[in-house]
């Protein structure tokens, strides 16, 4: 393991955040800034229509909401609560101002693999599929490099998320549950694996139908939470905000560290968060969103972008609020507190026991939608390989992964995950690169469209 640990720090300390932040500042300046210029537009086309019933008639397909509160559901998970807040501890507040820029900048990527996969999309078994994957083997003027890339890639996103991705996600689950309510982690485990074979099994309608019924009331309840805190110690907003761009950007000695590694190591841990929470880049959301039914691509890279600014602009900020806020960087820092806690403690300092509790429960949605939506991300690869005769073994091996999941300590798994997203990401964001130019013609083709 000690090697698998050295090549994922190598991938991801070296290559990856900064070929993703690369590629975020390239769709940016290519494609005119959408996630400034087409932000109202991108909110109007994701919540303009939330309360409007429309029917999708359409065989294997979903609402746009439905695609986007899939895709959230899989991005807003334990990362959103512990991820930031170890960002903090080991970063600084400085730490924060760097997720952000990474979120606005994935915004721009998040974009045109939503674009991508709605391009690029096919029906299959009478279900539509699509993702790196599909764009990668049927975009590429190169037959074999693409199949190749995409073979690779689909290998990669199955074991990153479907199996090593859910044991951790149903491992975090079972230890809050424990922390907060006392539940042994088997009978946890034993109720996830139910509960979720009985959403996988109606296939992508009844994923989707469960994420766009909890999704939204998990990040209400969730921002609520963060306001009131917020509210509670509005006092000390302003000092935050300040202490957020100061340490940024100061360059000063910590922990015994040289001038300037502050800085660095705030931006580096802020990025990576960043890039980590809204998945931009790495290749998982386009699968949600490439079924979505809508009249051209460049709808759904609009409300694509939409989930990036709840996921990681929302809701990361509110974690780092409440841990900022609060003071629980300091606390859990004297007590050697790390990630979920350092959140559970600002929680705690906050609303008291009933905090802790409320965490325990927060976390336990986030990660199930995040279970859930990983599966998905999964078996529209497995479907891409070995098609539908490979679905059933797929369910199978999720379910023994998020049972075995609760009962094992997760280290091994959470490297294997860390690892294999790593990889996954290499064969995605050269692919997007590569057909960057399709991503123009569609934004400038829908730019054009009768108003």
């Amino acid at each position: 393991m000690d090697t698998l640990n050295l090549i994922k720090d190598f991938l991801w300390d070296k290559i990856l955040i900064y070929l993703l932040l690369g590629t975020g500042i390239f769709f940016t300046v290519r494609l005119g800034f959408p996630q400034i210029v087409k932000l109202p537009q991108a909110m109007k086309e994701a919540f303009g229509g939330v309360f409007q019933k429309k029917g999708v008639k359409e065989v294997g397909q979903v609402s746009s909401f439905a695609a986007l509160a899939t895709a959230i559901a899989a991005q807003v998970g334990t990362g959103n609560i512990g991820g930031v807040a170890s960002a903090i501890m080991t970063g600084g507040p400085g730490a924060v101002f760097w997720m952000w820029v990474s979120g606005i900048l994935g915004m721009s990527t998040i974009f045109a693999e939503a674009v991508l996969a709605q391009v690029f999309r096919q029906e299959k078994d009478g279900q539509v599929y699509g993702g790196p994957a599909y764009y990668l083997s049927k975009g590429l003027k190169n037959k074999t490099l693409g199949r190749v890339m995409a073979v690779c890639f689909a290998v990669f996103i199955i074991l990153a998320l479907g199996i090593a991705g859910n044991m951790v996600q149903s491992n975090s689950i079972a230890l809050s549950l424990e922390q907060g309510f006392g539940i042994k982690p088997l009978y946890t485990g034993i109720l996830l694996a139910v509960l979720v074979g009985l959403i996988v099994v109606g296939g992508v309608q009844r994923i989707s139908k469960i994420a766009e019924l909890v999704v939204p009331f998990m990040a209400a309840i969730f921002i609520i939470a963060g306001v009131v805190v917020i509210i509670k110690y509005h006092g000390q907003l302003g000092s935050v905000f300040a202490g957020i761009f100061t340490a940024a950007f100061t360059p000063r000695a910590v922990l015994g560290g040289s001038v300037g590694f502050a800085v660095k190591k705030a931006m580096q841990l802020g990025l990576a968060r960043g890039l980590f929470s809204n998945e931009a880049g790495m290749g998982s959301t386009p699968h949600a969103h490439a079924v979505a039914n809508v009249p051209h691509p460049v709808n759904q890279g609009l409300v694509a972008m939409a989930g990036v600014v709840v996921d990681t602009l929302i809701i990361c900020t509110m974690t780092a609020l409440v841990v900022l806020l609060t003071g629980a960087q300091n606390v859990s820092g004297k007590l050697g507190l790390t990630s979920v806690a350092v959140t559970q403690k600002g929680f705690e300092l906050a609303f008291g026991t009933k905090g802790v509790m409320f965490l325990a429960v927060s976390l336990f949605f986030f990660a199930f939608t995040t279970v859930i939506g990983w599966y998905y991300f999964g078996e529209a690869n497995i479907s891409y390989l070995f098609g539908k005769k490979g679905i059933l073994p797929y369910r199978i091996a999720v379910i023994l992964a998020i049972l075995v999941g609760t009962v094992l300590k997760a280290q091994a798994a959470w490297d294997l995950s860390d690892l294999f997203n790593g990889l996954m990401v290499i064969p995605n964001v050269v692919g997007i690169l590569l057909l960057s130019g399709i991503v123009a013609k569609k934004k400038k083709e829908f730019e054009n469209l009768p108003k």
